[in-house]
């Protein structure tokens, strides 16, 4: 039986909120988790992606920050909780973490040594079991880096996990359309069950009408509700509508972006976006991660005045 029984919708990878002097903000973060789950079309949050800076948290405050979001929303909506170390003993150690302080699923992301040196499929398979064999109650999520990389998988690579019973869904985010089209046809050749969620912040909609079940976005912790109507209009087959909610989420994604592809301070803009949406009171990033220039802070007000969500 899946720990979660729905990953069909969106999830967003949650920001997370610091306070003046960097230490994790309590209650800014149960008040963020709550508006997000709040929104119809959420079905799930997901805690310590690269959003909520990660790599800037030790170990105890990643697991600190699922206890929170997993305590705000406990009965109301599950957890999943990003796993993201270099090693399978580490790794095992934090998939505990997380289950003790209530994840309900592990997103496994690529160890990051193998960014520099490569893998094996062996070595995918053997990380993926290790987790599992921590965490046996809990669903896995493959977390799919960009094609560019040296932890990219292929095709054949999620066809064999996409066999593996305790895993759940994936969060593609190939940035290559090619291979992006040919890895969704592996993982539902392998097994149609599962979930398939676009990771493709920069291009929502390009991404979203390929055939998935919904985004796992860090976006979605920004703009839950135009990514949420941005899906509700792909899933309509209604191209107009979505074409328009796209049209005011654009100038958005160049804001926070760059016409790029996510980076640290593309999340200290999202962070700045949300406070001048009002969706956080203290945009604060932790070092080395840069704040936003004038510019950047500039190019924001003008999207969430288009979007009609510019409070400050």
């Amino acid at each position: 039986m899946p720990s979660i029984t729905n990953y069909h919708g969106i999830i967003p990878a949650i920001s997370c909120p610091f306070t003046p002097d960097h230490r994790i903000d309590e209650p800014a973060l149960r008040k963020l988790a709550s508006w997000l789950a709040g929104h119809d079309g959420v079905v799930a949050i997901m805690t310590n992606g690269h959003t909520g800076e990660v790599f800037s948290l030790t170990p105890a405050e990643r697991a600190e920050v699922t206890r929170i979001v997993a305590s705000e929303l406990e009965g109301k909506m599950p957890v999943i909780s990003s796993i993201v170390c270099e090693g399978v003993v580490e790794a095992a150690e934090h998939a505990r973490a997380a289950q003790a302080a209530g994840a309900k699923a592990l997103d496994v992301m690529p160890p990051h040594h193998w960014l520099r040196f490569g893998f094996t499929p062996g070595h995918a398979l053997e990380y993926f079991d290790a987790i599992h064999r921590a965490a046996p109650e809990l669903d896995l999520v493959c977390h799919v880096y960009p094609a560019w990389t040296r932890a990219s998988y292929s095709s054949q690579l999620l066809a064999d996990l996409a066999r593996l019973p305790y895993l759940a869904a994936f969060k593609v985010g190939q940035r290559d359309m090619n291979k992006y089209a040919r890895d969704i046809q592996a993982i539902r050749d392998a097994d149609a069950s599962k979930a398939i969620l676009t990771c493709h912040d920069e291009y929502l909609l390009a991404s979203m009408v390929q055939g998935v079940d919904g985004a796992l976005v860090g976006f979605a912790t920004f703009i839950p509700q135009l990514i949420i109507d941005l899906w509700n209009a792909v899933k309509a087959g209604d191209l107009k509508k979505a074409q328009e909610v796209q049209a005011l989420i654009t100038p958005l994604k160049d804001a926070v972006y760059g016409g790029g592809e996510p980076t640290g301070e593309a999340h200290a803009r999202m962070k700045a976006g949300m406070y001048l949406a009002g969706v956080i009171e203290d945009p604060t990033v932790r070092p080395p991660t840069e704040a936003p220039t004038a510019a950047d802070n500039e190019a924001l007000r003008v999207g969430l005045r288009k979007a009609g969500l510019l409070k400050r």
